[in-house]
Order: C-alpha cells, then sequence, then structure tokens
C-alpha cells in the first residue's frame, strides 16, 4: 500500500495552496485530486486503507505527498502521523504571526463561519477553544472552534513545531518562511527539491500567490495590530532565537 513520502503541515493561511500547486507540476510527485485529505485529523477514523487508496494510482517513481494545513495545528495529528509514517518528510510554511491570524479571521469571516467583529472574535477564542486540545487527543473526531476560530493559536508556532520535533528527526523536518516562497521562490525551489529528493525542475516564471485573501487585513487599525504583535511576541522571539526566521 502506497503513502506519503512528505506531508506539508501547515500551517494555515501561510502559503500551502501555492505549495500544493507548484509540487503538483512536478513529474516526480503525486498529489491526491483533493489537496487537503485530512486523514490525520478529521478522517482518521476511516483507517489507513482509506488514506492509502488516495495513492493507488502513482507510478513506483513518483513521491506521493500530501498536504493539509491543520495537521500542524491538530494536537493528535504528530503522533498518528509518526505511528503511520514515521520515515516522512515534513514541509512546513511559516508566515508573519500577526498577519496569519488576520488572514484566517478574515477567510472565516468571508466563509460564513464567524459572525463576530474582529476584536470581539479575537477575544472570544480563548474561551471558545477552551478544553479543546485534551477533547481531540482523548479522541474527539471534531472540534469546530478549535478548526475555524483559532486565530492567534494557530500564529503561536513553537509548541506546534514542537510536538513535531519530539518525535521526528531534525533531518525530517524543512521550515520554509512563506514570504520567502513568495517574493524569493528561486532560492526556495532548490532547497525543497532536494529535501524531498527531487530532480531539479524549472521554477515557473512567475510563482501565484493562491487564496491570498481580498486585502481585508490592509483595513485593521494600527492599535489592534500592535495589540496582536504584543501577544505573540513570544512566538517572533522563539522563532527569531531558535530556527532563525525573523519577520519586521
Amino acid at each position: 500500500m502506497r503513502l506519503p513520502d512528505f506531508v506539508g503541515l501547515g500551517a494555515q493561511k501561510g502559503g500551502t495552496t501555492s505549495l500544493h500547486r507548484l509540487l503538483a507540476d512536478h513529474p516526480q510527485v503525486w498529489l491526491p485530486a483533493s489537496k487537503e485529505l485530512h486523514y490525520f485529523t478529521l478522517n482518521h477514523g476511516r483507517g489507513p486503507i482509506w488514506y492509502g487508496q488516495h495513492y493507488a494510482a502513482a507510478r513506483n517513481d513518483q513521491r506521493c505527498g500530501d498536504i493539509t494545513p491543520y495537521y500542524l495545528f491538530h494536537p493528535a495529528a504528530p503522533q498518528r502521523l509518526h505511528d503511520l509514517i514515521p520515515g516522512a518528510r515534513l514541509v512546513v510554511l511559516l508566515r508573519d504571526p500577526v498577519e496569519r491570524a488576520l488572514s484566517g479571521l478574515f477567510h472565516s469571516i468571508r466563509l460564513g463561519l464567524e459572525s463576530l467583529p474582529p476584536e470581539q472574535a479575537l477575544a472570544a477564542e480563548s474561551g471558545r477553544l477552551a478544553g479543546a486540545d485534551e477533547q481531540l487527543r482523548a479522541g474527539l473526531s471534531q472540534h469546530h472552534s478549535h478548526q475555524v476560530h483559532s486565530y492567534l493559536s494557530r500564529s503561536c508556532y513553537g509548541p506546534q513545531l514542537e510536538r513535531y520535533e519530539v518525535l521526528f528527526a531534525p533531518e525530517q523536518l524543512l521550515l520554509i518562511k512563506a514570504e520567502d516562497l513568495f517574493d524569493r521562490p528561486e532560492l526556495v525551489w532548490p532547497r525543497l527539491l532536494g529535501f524531498l529528493g527531487l530532480d531539479p525542475s524549472p521554477l515557473p516564471e512567475r510563482l501565484p500567490r493562491h487564496n491570498a485573501g481580498a486585502g481585508e487585513a490592509g483595513q485593521v487599525p494600527q492599535e489592534l495590530r500592535r495589540q496582536l504583535r504584543r501577544q505573540l511576541e513570544p512566538t517572533y522571539d522563539q522563532m527569531a532565537r531558535r530556527y532563525g526566521i525573523t519577520w519586521p
């Protein structure tokens, strides 16, 4: 049974759709028709045979992949992934934490999943997510607010990365700054191909920035942005100190 050789873990609103479309054009890559399989999160109860069926048509010379951004944030996903494919290569796209949080918020608003105004939605997050991690680790199949109202929480990258680092070797994890993928893809692309064991392939002339949003985040008051920056400052510090990833 074929299973993924590599997994794109996230982050949500961090460029995973662009990553998917970029890799899908490489002749040595097989990606399922459905971008997000959610096997290690929402669909874990379907079992590994269901998962493997998505890769049955892959050629022997192709690397199979699964790109599902909820994997980074879901507390049970790391262990489930390690139990099934411990040798997988893991790719993580990390976007400026404040920008990612705002993009996630307006994404939920556009989809009709958030009825509160931005400031109220952000203030309500901790209450909405109270106890969610424990319930999901205990086997709850889905927690609505954990999935769609986790704006600031998903931007706290440190704890999410650490859950994978205790299970997978450092050489199995590739962190990519999302802004580098968009602005300097010619530097990111060779690193990604080498990490995944793929032959060199031309980079598209211009990398499309899919799902970039309608620009609502640009209308957010500066005071709210400063507040979010203060709340997420530990993440900025940790990413700089531990991983050498910085944002203005």
